[in-house]
């Protein structure tokens, strides 16, 4: 099994396995959000009613907000039941208030899970791992982080991702490390070495660390 999933599993600017699935809001299908326009964070967690998947369900459900201003659709998936999905968000709203707002995947039959390459034999053969995947509006996979199941995900560091993407598809730049929006970005290195010289001598709105390393701050919306 892990063989044939390691095989399967998709890779940055892979088209996102389309599928339809159960939810605790409906049936979902991936293409039909993409082609409204959305970018999506698929992510799975190991199983309801545990410790560590319960503090993030809550801090994802505290910012989804956030995650919408970004036109981003949060969808949660493990391999538990629609009613356990459905009882564990009660007790979350129950225990704190907090309603949980994204839809949450039941793939028993890990279909949607095999798609994704969300099962390590390794780990568990009856868990998903902690798994994003930033997915954007043509369908196209950005980003694929994995975490495991003692590790709790950083919900700052999933927004930046976003932000990150969104401001490099929309300005064709790159974004430095620790990169936060608002700061300078990083401008494509010259393809010449006459372009190459030119740069290195200064290029009026950027700043020139080195012919192939240079920034710019962008403009305030």
């Amino acid at each position: 099994m892990s063989d044939t999933v390691s095989l399967s599993m998709p890779r940055i600017l892979d088209d996102a396995p389309d599928f339809e699935a159960k939810t605790t809001q409906g049936p979902l299908r991936l293409s039909d959000l993409t082609s409204g326009g959305k970018w999506v964070m698929l992510f799975s967690h190991p199983s309801d009613f545990t410790p560590v998947c319960s503090t993030e369900f809550l801090a994802f459900a505290r910012r989804a907000e956030e995650f919408k201003k970004r036109n981003v659709q949060l969808v949660g998936l493990s391999i538990d039941s629609l009613y356990s999905h459905i009882a564990w968000a009660r007790d979350i709203e129950q225990r704190t208030g907090v309603q949980i707002t994204f839809p949450i995947i039941a793939d028993l039959d890990q279909k949607v899970a095999g798609l994704y390459g969300m099962v390590h034999a390794a780990v568990s053969d009856t868990a998903t791992i902690r798994a994003v995947f930033a997915i954007d509006p043509k369908r196209k996979i950005r980003a694929i982080l994995y975490y495991p199941m003692q590790l709790g995900r950083n919900v700052d560091e999933l927004l930046r991702i976003f932000d990150a993407l969104q401001t490099s598809d929309k300005n064709s730049v790159s974004t430095p490390a620790d990169w936060q929006p608002g700061e300078p970005v990083i401008v494509p290195a010259p393809g010449t070495l006459e372009a190459a010289r030119e740069r290195a001598a200064g290029e009026q709105g950027l700043d020139v660390e080195a012919w192939y390393l240079s920034k710019k701050t962008l403009p305030v919306k």
